[in-house]
């Protein structure tokens, strides 16, 4: 994979303020949403509602800044942000199918345990996250194609080709930076809530560079989210999420 990004003064600037904010406000806000939407899940009946619409309005505002980036900067291509088809689309469609049909097996596997009382490790770090109602489970589906489409085309996409087109750092290099912001998104979550994040983030980060394409990280990024974000509420189990998406300013 190569990029290289012209970006103009207007789109440096955009960008700088979607890198600042993902840098040193989201992890603080995100943790604070999320504690506010724990504390008021079982009092409040719309608190997972209101806490959804705000996540998908604020990760379209993010998404609608990165192509106003894009578009403010002649020389740059869409390529540049990852929007293309990938280098080897029928390998790209290959790991697709493979990977879905173990994501819905392991859906069905973490689900059965969840009905039986069981622990299923990373549910109850997003226990407020997960709905109850068929208009949350809506929302909640939402929600998770929503983080996969927008959360690439920000982190993956357009951080990276700022590190490469801006900073001036190697391709890897840029796509390392990428994946720590995108473990401070994890802050929610605490310690392990970070590493977990940087895990993931990793990952669709190597699916991006090596492609191409965002188009493989935001299937897979969606396929987890979705299988995530619609398993049963657990009532008392530990261990971290690893793929629910950051709430985004929500």
């Amino acid at each position: 994979m190569t990029i290289s990004p012209d970006f103009s003064v207007a789109s440096t600037a955009v960008t700088a303020v979607i890198g600042a904010y993902l840098l040193l406000g989201e992890p603080w806000l995100g943790r604070r949403l999320y504690g506010s939407l724990a504390r008021r899940r079982d009092t409040e009946p719309r608190a997972l509602v209101g806490y959804f619409t705000f996540v998908l309005v604020f990760w379209w505002v993010f998404a609608a800044l990165a192509v106003a980036a894009l578009l403010l900067s002649p020389g740059m291509a869409a390529a540049d942000l990852g929007i293309a088809a990938p280098e080897s689309p029928l390998t790209t469609a290959v790991v697709i199918v493979v990977f879905l049909v173990v994501t819905v097996m392991s859906g069905r596997k973490m689900r059965t345990l969840a009905e039986d009382g069981r622990n299923v490790p990373g549910l109850a770090s997003i226990r407020a996250m997960l709905p109850r109602t068929a208009q949350e489970r809506r929302l909640a589906i939402a929600v998770a194609v929503t983080d996969g489409i927008c959360a690439e085309l920000v982190y993956r996409g357009l951080l990276i080709a700022f590190g490469v087109g801006v900073l001036g750092l190697d391709l890897y290099a840029a796509a390392g930076i990428s994946v720590l912001v995108y473990a401070l998104a994890g802050l929610y979550q605490g310690r392990s809530g970070a590493i977990a994040f940087a895990l993931v983030g990793a990952l669709f980060a190597g699916l991006y560079v090596s492609t191409g394409s965002l188009l493989l990280p935001v299937v897979i990024h969606v396929a987890l989210s979705v299988r995530d974000l619609t398993l049963p509420e657990p009532e008392s189990i530990g261990g971290v999420s690893v793929h629910a998406p950051a709430p985004k300013g929500s």
